[in-house]
């Protein structure tokens, strides 16, 4: 897959693919990401890539054209591309949507700044709106490189195992079991003995009921679309009126 930045700031994204999946997945010749200075196709001798917003009010927006040129210079490796500005207009992005953009053979991805970008961009120009949460940030680029991660972990041959991604929060719609290693016993709290005997179906069990306490504890919203099996059903109904005493 190959990933194209369009950023006024491409240096903030030097450490970010050099240190993490995304840059082991560059590494492997797995994924390839490219880095647009959109300020390189801003006129003048300034540079300049924003401006006052018509019609008054705060703060300043981005320009169409410096965004529109950095999107035209970008040679579309596939057809099997997605152009996404990073909004938060947008669409919240899910575990289920990097699934979905992990299909994709190239992404491109806006990074916005300031009051956001001119809307002519956004209504002729880009295919999804994403954003990363409810709240405001400085620009678009963390959360682009949150997009990266997490599409790029998907990606067959990018991690160790074979079943890494399918065993994480979000991927059944639960919160995961949590995880312990070595030592045995840290500071007077000791691993659960239930992960040290050896019986693989009472490992399984336990961690799909703690899987399922975590959710219901945390996040119950999630229980109304998890997949359940009748297992499941009968562990949460324990759990509940555990609860509830």
């Amino acid at each position: 897959m190959r990933f194209d930045i369009l950023t006024l700031f491409p240096d903030l994204f030097t450490s970010f693919v050099r240190e993490t999946i995304p840059g082991r997945a560059v590494a492997k010749g797995l994924v390839e990401i490219r880095l647009t200075d959109i300020r390189a196709f801003a006129g003048g001798p300034h540079r300049v890539t924003d401006d006052r917003p018509y019609g008054g009010g705060e703060g300043m927006v981005m320009k169409a054209g410096p965004i529109v040129r950095a999107l035209e210079s970008i040679e579309r490796a596939s057809p099997i591309c997605r152009i996404i500005l990073l909004s938060p207009r947008g669409e919240t992005f899910t575990q289920g949507r990097a699934w979905a953009l992990s299909k994709m053979e190239q992404l491109i991805l806006i990074c916005g700044r300031y009051e956001g970008v001119d809307e002519r961009v956004r209504t002729k120009y880009v295919d999804l709106e994403l954003s990363i949460g409810d709240y405001i940030l400085s620009g678009g680029e963390l959360g682009a490189m949150v997009v990266m991660d997490a599409v790029s972990r998907l990606l067959p041959g990018v991690l160790g195992g074979m079943t890494s991604n399918r065993e994480e929060s979000f991927e059944d719609g639960l919160l995961e079991y949590p995880h312990y290693t070595r030592p045995r016993v840290f500071r007077d709290q000791a691993v659960p003995c239930v992960l040290l005997s050896g019986d693989h179906q009472k490992i399984r069990v336990w961690r799909r009921t703690q899987a399922l306490k975590q959710t219901l504890e945390r996040r119950p919203d999630f229980l109304e679309k998890a997949n359940l099996t009748e297992e499941d059903k009968r562990i949460l109904g324990e759990l509940k009126e555990h609860q509830g005493n």
